[in-house]
């Protein structure tokens, strides 16, 4: 036919291209293998899963059992916060700052309250000190408490008095991970309990693929359950 020529792709960089697509092909699947915690974590934090992979660990500061963590300065001061699993189960809160610069304050005193719609929960400081500084901005802005509870979310600096003792029983690094995904179990046991005793029911709970818990589950939850929350996890 006039006008019409054959060529072979063999012949051609059209081998080239199949070796191309051929390539893609195979390395599809490893990315997907490789990045499917990372995508099944977005996916969680999307659809509002709380799981234990999504949440906020750093392997270099120091947790208490009361939810709260401390990090010693170069200065010397410590920074004194809370963990992003209390946040994680209450969602959004308002502060009540309880101690001025220059207070003293013993492990286990009163730190601070935090506050959603009337539900209260008492905070406890982890470390014994000098109260050297308030953050200033949770006051007007405590949802910085919830997106960088490590970093702009701080409560306090405190100038330690008996650091080395104090936080010799807390958790670091891999042990704070570990901790924490064994108090995310121990909550799913908490709200099977105290859900069916005040009637909050499994459903409003957790989702139905998986059993998993629903992000801020407390927020749903009538007072009574957070004062049980208080006497389990935070006293």
């Amino acid at each position: 036919m006039n006008g019409f020529s054959y060529h072979d792709i063999f012949e051609t960089k059209g081998i080239e291209y199949l070796a191309i697509i051929a390539f893609f092909l195979l390395l599809i699947p490893f990315w997907i293998i490789l990045n499917r915690q990372v995508v099944s974590r977005k996916i969680k934090q999307f659809i509002g899963v709380l799981s234990a992979n999504i949440l906020r660990i750093p392997q270099g500061v120091f947790f208490s059992k009361n939810h709260t963590w401390t990090h010693l300065q170069r200065s010397g001061s410590a920074t004194v916060g809370l963990d992003d699993l209390l946040f994680h189960l209450t969602g959004n809160i308002k502060f009540n700052i309880l101690k001025d610069p220059g207070e003293m304050i013993n492990k286990g005193d009163l730190l601070t309250e935090i506050d959603q719609d009337g539900k209260v929960l008492r905070i406890y400081s982890p470390i014994s000190g000098k109260i050297l500084a308030a953050n200033p901005l949770l006051i007007d802005h405590p949802e910085l408490s919830n997106e960088d509870p490590y970093g702009k979310g701080w409560l306090y600096k405190i100038k330690p008095s008996n650091w080395v003792e104090e936080t010799s029983s807390y958790y670091l690094a891999e042990d704070a991970t570990q901790w924490s995904n064994r108090e995310l179990e121990r909550f799913k046991d908490f709200m099977a309990t105290s859900g069916t005793k005040y009637g909050a029911y499994p459903s409003i709970a957790v989702l139905q693929d998986g059993g998993e818990l629903c992000d801020h589950i407390l927020s749903k939850m009538p007072k009574e359950i957070w004062e049980d929350f208080q006497k389990e996890f935070l006293n």
